[in-house]
C-alpha cells in the first residue's frame, strides 16, 4: 500500500465527491486525481525519478495539494515548505535535501532566485501564479493540458514518503524521513479513532507544510471526507462564519488556535452547531480551555492528543475519560506502545517522571544525512534488533496507563534545587479567562540559581496586572511554584504551526541577565 493508493481508491470509488475546498470552489477526487496526473507527468519529464526530493512551498492552496500527490505519483520525496521560509532557511532546505524540482509562488520568484543561487541541485521550478519575469513553466499551463498518466516508478512501502523538516528552533532544521509505510499507518490509525467517515467537513487552518495540517487531506482521501482549506487564521471571525457556511464537523487546532476562538465566546451570530469534534496536539491543551469549550459547544467531542514530527501522533485521549482526565493525552495510538524510561533506562512506574519512548510502524526511519543526530533519537529497544523512538519529552504515566505531558527534557529546570514543570504553572495561568496566551520558562537569578518567569499575553480588550496574575498563582500553586517574574506582552513568540517557542525567550532571557 501506498500513500497515493488512497487518492487513487477514493477517485474511483466517489469520483464526484468534494474533496476540497479553497478559495470558495469545490474540487472533486476526480480533478485532484487527474490535476495530480498531469503535475506528476511533467516532473518525470523534467527527469524526477524514484527517490529523487520535490519541494513544494506554498501556502494552504489547492496547488499545494496537487503537489503533494504529483510529487509522490512521480515517485519522488515530498518536502513541504512553508510559503513565507526565507532565503537562508529555504537555500539550506533545499541544498540539504538535494532538491531536484521546486515548486513555488511566482510572486516571490526573487525570493526563490536568491536562494536557487546556493543550490545546485534544483534542475526545475514551476511557478504558481503570475509574474512575467519568473523563468521557468507556470503550473496552470500543466493543468490546462490534456490528461496524461505518469509512468509507474515501481515504488515499494519502504521508499520514503516525506522528508518535513523540523522548525528549527535549536539550530539547523533537520529532515525528518518518513516512508509510505510508516504514514499509511499513520493515516489509518487518526482516521480510525477520530471516527471520521465520508460525511465529515474538515477545517483546515492548520499551515499544511506542517504534518498536523498535511495529515487532514491524506485522512481526507482515505476516507473520503471534504478538507475546507483556508490560507490561515489572520481572520478568525471570517474563517468561523465558514463553519455554519459549509457544515464543518470537524475542527483540528493547536492551543493558540482554540485561545483565539475562545476570544469569540458566548458566539452570539455564530452558529457552530455542526461541529462533531475538536482536536489538539502539537502543544498541551490548557485544562481551563477544554473546560470552556466543553460548555460552550456541548455536542462536539474533544480529543486531547500528543504528537511530534519523527512519528506523527503518539497517544489521544479517549473522549470518554476527558472530564476525568482532563490533563491527559491518553494512551498510544493503535498500533503503536509507549512507555517511560529513567536517565538510566529502566522503566518507569505510576507517578514517576521519565522520558516518553515509542515503538511502533509509526517512528521515522531517522533524520536526512544526520547519522549522529539519528542514533540518539533512534535505540535499541527491548526487543533485539529492533530500534524505538527516544521522544526528549518528559511524561509521567497513571495507574491507568494514562500519559501526562511534564514538557520538554530541555523545559524543565530546577529552582532552589526543587524541579519545576513550566506546564504545571501555565495550566494555572490559563484558568484566567482575561488571558490569551503564557509561557514559562526557567530565568537566571543569583538567589535561586533559575527563577520562575511567566510571559502572558492578555485577550483584547482585557486586562490584568501582575498583582492579580501573582495573587492567583499564590492561590492555586504551591509557593515554590508561584513565579517570581511576570512579564506582560503584546504576543508570543510561535513557529510556523502556531506552536509557542521558547527558545527565543530563554535566549533574550539569558541576553538581559
Amino acid at each position: 500500500m501506498l500513500l497515493h493508493d488512497y487518492l487513487a481508491d477514493t477517485a474511483r470509488r466517489i469520483p464526484e465527491k468534494t474533496a476540497v475546498i479553497a478559495a470558495g470552489a469545490r474540487y472533486s477526487f476526480r480533478t485532484i486525481a487527474g490535476h495530480s496526473d498531469r503535475l506528476a507527468r511533467e516532473f518525470q519529464r523534467s527527469g524526477v525519478r524514484r527517490g529523487d526530493r520535490v519541494a513544494v512551498m506554498l501556502d494552504n492552496s489547492l496547488e499545494m495539494i496537487i503537489g503533494l500527490w504529483a510529487a509522490l505519483k512521480a515517485g519522488a520525496v515530498f518536502i513541504p515548505l512553508n510559503h513565507g521560509t526565507k532565503v537562508d532557511k529555504l537555500a539550506f532546505i533545499l541544498a540539504d535535501a538535494g532538491a531536484k524540482c521546486l515548486v513555488a509562488p511566482a510572486q516571490l520568484h526573487h525570493r526563490v532566485g536568491e536562494a536557487l543561487a546556493e543550490v545546485p541541485t534544483v534542475e526545475t521550478v514551476i511557478w504558481v501564479g503570475d509574474a512575467a519575469d519568473a523563468p521557468g513553466r507556470r503550473l496552470a499551463d500543466i493543468l490546462a493540458g490534456p490528461h496524461e498518466v505518469p509512468d509507474d516508478p515501481q515504488l515499494i512501502d519502504q521508499d520514503l514518503c516525506f522528508i518535513i523538516y523540523t522548525s528549527g528552533s535549536t539550530g539547523h532544521p533537520k529532515g525528518v524521513m518518513m516512508t509510505h509505510r510508516n504514514i499509511v499507518n499513520n493515516v489509518w490509525s487518526i482516521s480510525t479513532y477520530l471516527k471520521n467517515t465520508e460525511d465529515d467537513v474538515v477545517l483546515c487552518v492548520l499551515p499544511l507544510s506542517f504534518d498536523y495540517g498535511l495529515f487532514q487531506v491524506l485522512t481526507g482521501a482515505r476516507v473520503g471526507f471534504t478538507v475546507l482549506v483556508e490560507r490561515s487564521f489572520a481572520y478568525p471571525y471570517e474563517v468561523l462564519k465558514r463553519i455554519s457556511a459549509f457544515g464543518v464537523t470537524g475542527l483540528p487546532g493547536v492551543p493558540t488556535i482554540f485561545a483565539t476562538l475562545l476570544q469569540f465566546a458566548p458566539f452570539e451570530g455564530l452558529d457552530l452547531s455542526s461541529l462533531r469534534y475538536l482536536s489538539n496536539t502539537a502543544a498541551p491543551f490548557p485544562p481551563a480551555h477544554i473546560a470552556r469549550l466543553g460548555e460552550l459547544l456541548p455536542q462536539a467531542t474533544i480529543y486531547s492528543m500528543y504528537g511530534l514530527t519523527e512519528c506523527t501522533r503518539v497517544s489521544y485521549l479517549d473522549p470518554a475519560r476527558l472530564a476525568a482526565k482532563p490533563t491527559s493525552v491518553g494512551r498510544a495510538m493503535p498500533n503503536s506502545e509507549t512507555y517511560l524510561v529513567d536517565e538510566g533506562g529502566r522503566r518507569c512506574g505510576p507517578g514517576e517522571m521519565g522520558e516518553l519512548v515509542v515503538r511502533g510502524t509509526s517512528v521515522m526511519r531517522g533524520y536526512w544525512k544526520r547519522p549522529e543526530e539519528t542514533a540518539r533519537a533512534l535505540r535499541d529497544g527491548e526487543i533485539p534488533g529492533e530500534k524505538v523512538l527516544y521522544t526528549g519529552d518528559l511524561f509521567e504515566m497513571d495507574e491507568d496507563g494514562d500519559l501526562y505531558f511534564l514538557g520538554r527534557r530541555d523545559d524543565v529546570f530546577k529552582c532552589r534545587g526543587e524541579k519545576v514543570s513550566p506546564k504545571e504553572v501555565e495550566s494555572v495561568l490559563y484558568e484566567l479567562d482575561e488571558l490569551a496566551e503564557a509561557a514559562v520558562i526557567g530565568v537566571p537569578d543569583a538567589i535561586d540559581g533559575m527563577a520562575i518567569k511567566a510571559y502572558v499575553v492578555v485577550r483584547d480588550g482585557r486586562q490584568l496586572s501582575e498583582q492579580q496574575l501573582r495573587r492567583h498563582c499564590l492561590g492555586r500553586l504551591e509557593p515554590r511554584l508561584v513565579p517570581k517574574y511576570f512579564e506582560l506582552c503584546p504576543e508570543l513568540p510561535k513557529t510556523d504551526s502556531g506552536k509557542i517557542t521558547k527558545t527565543v525567550l530563554r535566549k533574550a532571557a539569558a541576553a538581559s541577565s
